[in-house]
């Protein structure tokens, strides 16, 4: 009868122990989910390399943080239509079909298009100190004025789409470490200029976001020291070939910028 005893407590032990390791070893939570990577070049990976043949012109990377973390959590779905220069408008019209009632996590970074981010650094580049100045001066002014409400549009139509999901905005790194380790290329007021937009973005979406009830992050700390002049191995490419890749994140800054972020808050 004892041993009779100990062999079922043994059986149930096994069992339960069988069971506890299986969990650990797969998160179900993490199984489940069904993931949408929305945005722009930022989140599609330019800049990263290694980017999915069938995906065109919007260059969606393998390195990109979208892909890494679906690498490494195993979602049930995964659909992942970020784009290359994508705006606001861009996400409503040609990037929100895979959302509905099942999307568990959403993630976008969106909005440096609009403001013309793109068309500022050219002009700095190319056209001297004040020609820049005035240029990020303009786009500041379309961030104060007009990008909150472009901002909402998208935000009002992904939560319309996608009612249960988590909804994870992503911010910009800085650009530029201020008084750091390179002196060629643009002037330090350029560079401070640049990166004030980026702050100014910043607080523009986290606002408009935590308004909309969805959680935003912040990989400017992420960025710290390895941004363009910066004192560690630079995550961001300066001038570029191909010239697309150009102030963008290299693979280094979407594994080590932006996907730990996107992991501490999905």
């Amino acid at each position: 009868m004892k041993l009779r005893r100990l062999a079922t407590v043994a059986a149930a032990a096994a069992l339960f122990l069988g069971i506890s390791v299986s969990t650990a070893a797969a998160d179900p939570a993490a199984q489940s989910q069904v993931y949408v990577a929305l945005g722009d070049s930022y989140s599609s990976g330019v800049g990263a390399g290694s980017y999915d043949s069938g995906s065109g012109s919007c260059k969606r990377s393998n390195n990109a943080y979208p892909r890494l973390w679906a690498n490494a959590n195993n979602p049930a779905a995964f659909h992942f239509t970020a784009c290359s220069g994508a705006k606001t408008n861009d996400v409503i019209n040609n990037q929100l079909g895979p959302l509905n009632s099942s999307t568990t996590l959403v993630s976008i970074s969106i909005g440096g298009n609009d403001a013309g981010f793109a068309d500022a650094m050219i002009t700095c580049v190319l056209q001297g100190t004040s020609s820049c100045v005035n240029r990020v001066n303009q786009a500041n002014a379309y961030i104060a004025n007009q990008l909150p409400a472009r901002l909402d549009a998208v935000y009002s139509q992904i939560r319309a789409k996608a009612p249960n999901a988590r909804v994870v905005v992503l911010g910009y790194p800085r650009m530029y470490k201020l008084n750091g380790s390179c002196w060629v290329g643009i002037s330090e007021t350029s560079r401070a200029a640049i990166n004030g937009a980026a702050d100014n973005i910043h607080a523009v979406t986290s606002q408009r976001a935590a308004a909309h009830g969805f959680v935003y992050g912040d990989v400017r700390g992420t960025f710290a020291g390895h941004e363009i002049c910066g004192n560690l191995t630079e995550w961001i490419h300066s001038v570029a070939w191909p010239l697309d890749n150009s102030y963008h994140p290299k693979k280094a800054g979407q594994s080590g910028g932006y996907y730990p972020v996107l992991r501490s808050l999905a």
